[in-house]
């Protein structure tokens, strides 16, 4: 890898590491060969992410149009001077990552700037979009080229994403709703918003969770620690959204702290040592 090569993956490295510790900890438990295409991607969809929720004041729309273009055209010609872009586009033309996924993502990257009420059918839209597909882009590279396996763990880590995606959007009502004016659960009123429905939302990502756990369990050896100390981060988020009430979820952002994230890694090491994941 040349020097260049190497400074743009650090860059995204440095992206992932500054927005998020949970999967910055997930990443460190890859096998060394998995973990610069993953924080490519992290960069990647950090950034895309950026342009439509907090770049107030400029033009957000315009933003997100550069970037797309500027993402395809990194892709086609191999190349970028823009760091997160030129690791990105390495990642996708080393392992095979669809452009179709890329698009699929930048779409519902948009839609925030469009709507901020979602039916069922757009609600699994924009999911899929801004989540399941990071996860099919990760597959893409925990398989490493092998099509069979690929297809086989499709389902699962789209179950994966979406779980994570769902517990965002629970951990974040708040800021989600008073800050942007969005709602992304169909057929939810935030302003009355109930155990009911907390509840139902509750029973969809659990079972997105027990679908994604089995995927887990049969990723190659050296994605799979990682995988699951992302995953039971997020289950203890989840456990600790689930005990707080509906009226305090429109309160606080839910969190887990940094000495329990530490201690939940050591906990998936075990678990893999163990052999029980």
């Amino acid at each position: 890898m040349n020097l260049f090569d190497e400074t743009c993956f650090e860059c995204s490295k440095l992206i992932t590491t500054k927005y998020s510790t949970s999967f910055s900890m997930g990443i460190n438990a890859f096998e060394k060969r998995f973990r610069y295409p993953v924080y490519a991607i992290y960069g990647f969809v950090r950034y895309a992410d950026e342009i439509v929720d907090t770049l107030y004041g400029h033009n957000q729309r315009q933003l997100i149009d550069d970037f797309r273009e500027e993402t395809f055209k990194a892709i086609d010609r191999g190349i970028s001077t823009n760091p997160v872009l030129h690791s990105f586009q390495q990642a996708v033309n080393q392992y095979g990552i669809e452009k179709d996924l890329i698009d699929a993502f930048l779409n519902s990257m948009k839609m925030d700037l469009d709507k901020t009420a979602y039916d069922d059918d757009g609600y699994k839209a924009y999911i899929y979009g801004s989540a399941e597909v990071v996860g099919l882009m990760c597959l893409r590279i925990f398989c490493e080229n092998d099509g069979t396996l690929y297809k086989q763990l499709m389902p699962k880590a789209r179950s994966l994403g979406s779980a994570f995606q769902k517990i965002n959007f629970l951990r974040d009502i708040k800021s989600d709703y008073e800050d942007r004016g969005r709602t992304y659960f169909p057929e939810v009123d935030f302003n009355n918003f109930t155990e009911q429905d907390k509840n139902f939302i509750e029973t969809d990502i659990k079972k997105d969770f027990d679908d994604a756990l089995e995927g887990i369990k049969l990723l190659p050896m050296g994605s799979r620690l990682g995988v699951y100390v992302a995953y039971i981060y997020y289950l203890q988020l989840f456990k600790k959204i689930r005990s707080t009430t509906a009226n305090n979820i429109m309160q606080k952002r839910i969190r887990v702290s940094g000495t329990h994230k530490i201690s939940l890694y050591f906990k998936a090491m075990l678990h893999q040592k163990l052999n029980v994941i």
